[in-house]
Order: structure tokens, then sequence, then C-alpha cells
């Protein structure tokens, strides 16, 4: 069974769109421990929400892990983990922070109690709510 993350991106910086441009993407440039500990926790074919923060504020598609636990290549310490990962689905209905904190059942998603982390657990619970929201 796959793992399930979020994945925050600005749009002006990284958006879905240059996801797709590129068919696949190094997510890189995380500086928080927590966000590095899920980055690490990751595993190939795990699936991840793909949310345009700061502008938009809405989850836009899924991506897919295609390259896991590498180091991330902007940084020079050796410290920070990476992945790799390739756009699955675009949700023609994108699911907006507010209509998440308006979801009872998403009330505990690390996207709400965490609202500054880049890199969040989905639980398989919360996957199954954020999904049907999205209409897909």
């Amino acid at each position: 069974m796959p793992g399930y993350w979020l994945i925050k991106s600005e749009p002006f910086k990284y958006s879905w769109d240059d996801l797709v441009a590129e068919k696949e993407g190094v997510w890189d440039g995380v500086r928080n421990h927590q966000a590095k500990n899920n980055l690490k926790a990751m595993e190939v074919g795990d699936e991840c929400f793909f949310y345009h923060s700061r502008e938009g504020l809405e989850i836009v598609g899924i991506a897919e892990v295609t390259v896991a636990d590498i180091l991330d290549p902007t940084d020079e310490t050796g410290k920070w983990a990476a992945v790799k990962v390739k756009p699955k689905t675009r949700f023609d209905n994108p699911v907006s922070l507010k209509a998440v904190k308006a979801e009872p059942k998403l009330e505990n998603c690390q996207l709400v109690r965490y609202s500054r982390l880049s890199v969040a657990q989905i639980t398989p619970q919360e996957w199954k709510v954020i999904n049907k929201m999205a209409g897909n």
C-alpha cells in the first residue's frame, strides 16, 4: 500500500504546470527537519497531493514519487533530503485550503494543524476524503 503525502510549492517558484512540463522534478530546497523526515520516509510509488501555497491555496493534483531518499542537490552541506516526483493526475476541481479547513474529517490533517509544513503526511482516510472533494 502506498504512502500518502502533501507537497507544497509557491506557484511563482514551481507550479504544477512546471512539473508537467518537466515530466519529472526534484523536490528539493526543504529546510525544515519535520519536512525532511517526511521526505526521507517517502518510497517509490507513494502519492503526493500537490498544493499551491501563498498563491491559490489549493490542492491542484497528484504527483507520484519516482526516486526516493536522495541528497538535496541545492544543499552543499549534504544534510537535507529530496525526492523525485512525476505528475499523475490534475484535479478538474482543485481543493481549496478553506474547503479542507471546513471539512470536519480533516481537522487533524497536517495541512491544517501544521500549516507552515512544506511536506506533510496524509492518512489513507484523509486521502480518500480529499480525493472525493476533488471529484477524483
